[in-house]
């Protein structure tokens, strides 16, 4: 007679012609808590119930049939991201939970979830008119919650994780020519905040890292920038947050019309400060209001736009600005991965993903270049009439 696999004993078959086994879940009240597991064959069950055990010793916790999607995603918010992620990552993903997730799916049991009304919610909402990239941090902020309940042993399997992703075309930045960087710049002169644009514009900072700059971050006598945090606008007021990624804290070496329009800013503001006299929020901002309270970036984009209404050039978003310092260095023919870091982005290929049409028009120059210094000369010059 074959050995019985472990747990086989507690293994029968029902009365309905259905095989059932129960695991033994842990302790409640002093009472032994059971979980059945049921299956059209023995061997379905067998297998069914050696997972369950699996689960059991490495992680201490089996599913619970009556936990919805609903109702972990509600725990996966308040446990695990509120804690951890930044709040502008918690909003998207609670957005999501609320509009796009429960209402429909969120009644399933949690361990009754497959990938095919995963599949079918994504399907859904595309035919409801969401933009694809929504759809798409739908399918992230689920997967990740899964991948959390997959941990915790509430799930045998993260079923978004094999579900068709949405297919998101990548949208072409749109730069700033260095004619229209210059108009834009020259109309912004007037502007109490212009030394804002010509850092945005000049060094590649996110909006939220200009901001977050204090004066202690600037070092004027070695010309340096430090990039150390960024400012976030909450429910509870304005806070520092961490930068975006690791190698988003960087030192940037100013160049010169950056550094003398900063200290041209902490002229203007030195009178803002004067003139506001006790009511001056003393928080050492670079840029602030007129009273030194932190600025919102919504604010800032309205006036860029309004600054961009006083010139011929076209409209741009405010974060434009950071995608034209990366095109003008490339285009100045400055190496990709010395772009990348002046930029603080977290790796070299997004860098080149992100800018690869400026790259190659970069590359072109080169090669025109190097025509200009190398090739023969009837080449590298037009043909001249020899007459005098």
């Amino acid at each position: 007679m074959p050995r019985r696999g472990r747990g086989d004993g507690l293994i029968h078959q029902r009365p309905d012609g259905r095989w059932e086994a129960r695991v033994e879940i842990g302790w409640k009240d002093s009472r032994r808590v059971r979980k059945s597991i049921y299956g059209r064959t023995r061997g379905e069950v067998a297998k069914a119930l050696r997972d369950a055990q699996t689960t059991l010793d490495q992680s201490g916790v089996l599913g619970d049939d009556s936990v919805t999607v609903g109702a972990f995603l509600n725990q996966w918010l308040t446990e695990v991201v509120a804690p951890r992620r930044e709040l502008a990552t918690w909003r998207g993903y609670e957005t999501n939970v609320r509009r796009h997730i429960v209402p429909t799916i969120g009644h399933v049991r949690l361990t009754k979830l497959t990938a095919a009304m995963v599949q079918r919610l994504l399907n859904d909402l595309r035919r409801q008119g969401l933009a694809p990239r929504t759809v798409q941090y739908v399918h992230a902020t689920l997967r990740a919650a899964l991948n959390v309940a997959l941990r915790w042993g509430l799930i045998q399997r993260n079923v978004a994780s094999v579900v068709e992703p949405v297919t998101v075309k990548r949208k072409e930045v749109v730069p700033f020519t260095a004619d229209e960087a210059r108009q834009v710049l020259e109309a912004a002169r007037s502007h109490r905040l212009a030394c804002f644009f010509t850092v945005a514009m000049a060094l590649g900072l996110r909006p939220s890292e200009a901001l977050g700059l204090t004066w202690s971050d600037i070092d004027f006598d070695q010309s340096l920038l430090h990039v150390r945090r960024a400012l976030e606008r909450g429910p509870d007021g304005y806070r520092f947050k961490e930068p975006k990624s690791r190698t988003s804290r960087r030192t940037i070496v100013l160049p010169s019309v950056c550094l003398e329009s900063l200290k041209s800013h902490r002229i203007r503001q030195a009178s803002d400060r004067l003139r506001a006299g006790e009511s001056w929020h003393d928080l050492d901002l670079v840029f602030c209001s007129e009273s030194g309270a932190p600025l919102h970036r919504s604010e800032m984009s309205r006036q860029f736009t309004l600054l961009l209404k006083r010139t011929s050039v076209a409209h741009h978003r405010l974060y434009d600005c950071r995608h034209t310092a990366a095109s003008l260095l490339l285009a100045q023919g400055v190496a990709p991965r010395v772009v990348m870091e002046t930029l603080g982005h977290s790796s070299y290929s997004l860098t080149m993903d992100t800018y690869a049409h400026v790259y190659a028009s970069a590359l072109r120059d080169a090669a025109a270049a190097i025509d200009r210094a190398l090739a023969p000369q009837e080449l590298a010059s037009p043909v001249r009439d020899s007459a005098v």
